[in-house]
This record gives structure tokens, C-alpha cells and sequence, in this order.
């Protein structure tokens, strides 16, 4: 069996990459391990419409959920506020409807896809799976954040997220809790699907993760749990190199989502447009300089804004309840304001710069990162 390119994922990046190749009429084949395309589910599944129609998606009505109106965001003392998003044209998407609808796009185009197909090993010739050898001139890894695991732990996170029913899931309302002590690095979140049905998760370091959400959904009331994901996520920004030899590695195996949110869909799907179309030039012209430009491509569309997540994320890391609870009394309307006029969801980390008052007077938080501070507002 031979292909010019074999992707093992069969998810956002991967499939987008698949859509590009076989575009141009070269032979592609996508091998996913698990039964279906777009399973488990493990994505919060918010994404813009700006960053869907860029990934060259207008969604199906049933990958279409609903539009997100607002996010509350809860500070361990209990303090919140509320962010108006309907700017930003931030959408709830299920995220098994995305993924099928591209593996769709990219079987139009003549891409063959594979599931309970799982990649083993590279050969000289192309790699090995569960069914045997499959020759290829290029492998590209999109096997997501399992890929990393072994390279580099200290960049994963543990997550666990619920699928429930309970009434006081809004529609149209993000939830954003932070509390060091119980979500240490990260934080707790409500994504609705629906009203009274929605996304339940946290992450953070050393916790356990399923009894740490118990906790949190028996604070929140009744419930009714329909699906539960335990997954990694990776919170450490970009791996070094994205292309070495003749593998191409994109979207979470890559370290392509976000270091503040680990949210990929728009960022890792772009790694896999990238890459697919830097397969396609080396595939005509043999020269590895053509490959490794997906890196810079990407570089230079996402790098700064990653380097500045990064270092918020450092922020967020090292700060204390105490001190989060003093930064929630010091937001004014007018930087609600401010950061409900923005339309920036794919490139947000001018509104966590407003939100932690690095603009204002907490000099608390400003002699905690001095050194740091300055390299973000730079």
C-alpha cells in the first residue's frame, strides 16, 4: 500500500492537512486509533466564526450549536464579573460534527481515512500500523497531545470533562472559575451545548482530577452525567522543531494550542492548512526548505502571540487566591467594557493583560512579575 502522505489523527489538524494534500491531487491516507472520527470528545468546542471561515469550514446545522453571549468569570473568593462576547462571534460547536465534516472535505478531494488504525513505528519505506506496513514519502504526526507525553511532562496538564444535563447551565453563558487551591494552573469551566446541558471540566497540577470535579459539580447542584473524557492537555506552547527528516508534526502534537486556555481549534487547525500546503511544494519540488517553511509560516502568524500566553501563563502560575481576589476588586466597568469591545478570541492575551491590572495600580501583581510585565507590554 502506497501513499505520497500518511497523517496518523484523525482530527482537526490532521484532517485539514489531508484536505490540502489531496486538493492537489496527491494520495493521502489518514489512520485514526479510535472507532470514529471525532471521539472522545474531549474539546471545550469554542472556536470564532473569523477562525472557522479561515480554516475554510461555513459549519453544518449540526455542528452549529450556538452562539456565546457572555462569560462569567468567579474568583476563588466568589467575586465575579461578566464579559459581554457577542463581539468576538465566539460559537459552541460539536466538535465529533466538526471533525466529520472535515474528513468529508477531505474525502471530496479523494483523501482515504481509517479508523481502529494506530500508528506503531517508522519504517525506511513509510511506517507500520496495526494492519501491516504502509509506504509513504512523508508521515505526519497529528496524534495530539499522547504524542508529547513521552518527550515532555512537564508540559501536561490533567483535565477531566463531564457531558451533563443540570438547569443551571445557561445558554449562551461561559463559566470561568479560577482557585489555585483546588485548580492549581488553571481553572474550572461551564460550556453550554444548550440550555440545562453542557461541558463540565477543570485542570490543574497534582489534583485528581475526577474527585476534584465530583467536588465541583456537587457544590454546583443536581445533575445528570452523560459522557465523562479524562485527557491530557498541553499548556507549554510550541516544541522546538515541527518538521524533522521527513515527519511533519502539527496541531497538539506540535504544542499548537493555547498555554492559557489549551484551546487548538483555531491555531492547531491553521498548523495543518500550513503544513499540508508545504507537503504539497515539497512534493513537487523535493526541496526540504519548502517543508520546513510550514514551521515559519506558522511562526510568524502565532509565535508572539504564544511567547505573551506563555508568560501570562507564568504569571497565572506563581500568583496566590489572595492575590487573584485583590485583582478582581480592582477590575472597573470600564475595563469590562474595554475587553467586551474587543473581537479577539483567537489572540486574547491583551485582555488577560486588562484582567490582571497590569495596566493599573495593583502593585502587588506588578512588583510579583516586574521582569516579566515588561516583556509582555513590549
Amino acid at each position: 500500500m502506497y501513499y505520497d502522505v500518511t497523517i496518523a489523527g484523525g482530527s482537526v489538524a490532521g484532517l485539514l492537512c489531508a484536505r490540502e494534500i489531496s486538493a492537489k491531487g496527491f494520495s493521502v491516507l489518514v489512520i485514526e486509533e479510535d472507532y470514529e472520527i471525532g471521539t472522545p470528545e474531549h474539546c471545550g468546542g469554542l472556536v470564532s466564526i473569523a477562525g472557522l471561515e479561515e480554516l475554510g469550514i461555513i459549519p453544518f446545522r449540526k455542528t452549529f450549536d450556538h452562539m456565546i453571549e457572555s462569560a462569567e468569570i468567579t474568583s476563588p473568593n466568589g467575586n465575579k464579573f461578566t464579559i459581554n462576547s457577542k463581539k468576538q462571534k465566539v460559537v459552541e460547536i460539536s466538535r465529533r460534527e466538526l471533525d466529520k465534516q472535515i474528513a468529508f472535505q477531505a474525502q471530496k478531494n479523494g483523501a482515504g481515512i481509517k479508523v481502529r488504525t494506530s500508528f506503531q513505528e517508522i519504517t525506511d519505506t513509510g511506517i507500520r500500523t496495526n494492519e501491516g506496513k504502509v509506504e509513504c514519502k512523508i508521515f505526519v504526526d497529528a496524534r495530539g497531545v499522547s504524542s508529547l507525553i513521552q518527550k515532555d511532562r512537564t508540559g501536561i496538564l490533567s483535565s477531566a470533562q463531564y457531558e451533563i444535563y443540570a438547569n443551571w447551565i445557561k445558554k449562551g453563558k461561559v463559566e470561568v472559575i479560577f482557585d489555585q487551591e483546588k485548580y492549581p494552573g488553571f481553572f474550572a469551566w461551564i460550556i453550554p451545548s444548550n440550555e440545562g446541558k453542557g461541558k463540565i471540566g477543570i485542570a490543574g497540577k497534582g489534583i485528581n482530577v475526577a474527585e476534584t470535579l465530583d467536588e465541583f459539580l456537587k457544590e454546583k447542584g443536581q445533575f445528570s452525567t452523560i459522557r465523562k473524557i479524562f485527557a491530557p492537555i498541553w499548556i507549554k506552547g510550541p516544541i522546538e522543531k515541527f518538521v524533522e527528516g521527513k515527519t511533519v508534526i502539527i496541531g497538539d502534537a506540535a504544542g499548537q494550542a493555547k498555554p492559557t486556555t489549551a484551546g487548538g481549534i483555531f491555531t492547531s487547525g491553521m498548523g495543518g492548512v500550513y503544513a499540508g500546503q508545504a507537503i504539497c511544494k515539497f512534493l513537487k519540488t523535493n526541496e526540504i526548505s519548502d517543508l520546513q517553511n510550514y514551521q515559519k509560516r506558522w511562526m510568524d502568524r502565532f509565535g508572539k502571540e504564544f511567547e505573551k500566553q506563555l508568560l501570562a501563563r507564568k504569571i497565572l502560575e506563581r500568583i496566590t487566591n489572595q492575590t487573584i481576589n485583590k485583582l478582581f476588586e480592582s477590575i472597573t466597568p470600564e475595563i469590562i467594557k474595554e475587553i467586551s469591545e474587543k473581537d479577539d478570541f483567537d489572540f486574547h492575551t491583551s485582555s488577560i493583560i486588562k484582567l490582571l491590572g497590569m495596566k493599573g495600580s495593583i502593585k502587588t501583581a506588578q512588583a510579583l512579575i516586574s521582569g516579566e510585565l515588561k516583556k509582555i507590554l513590549s
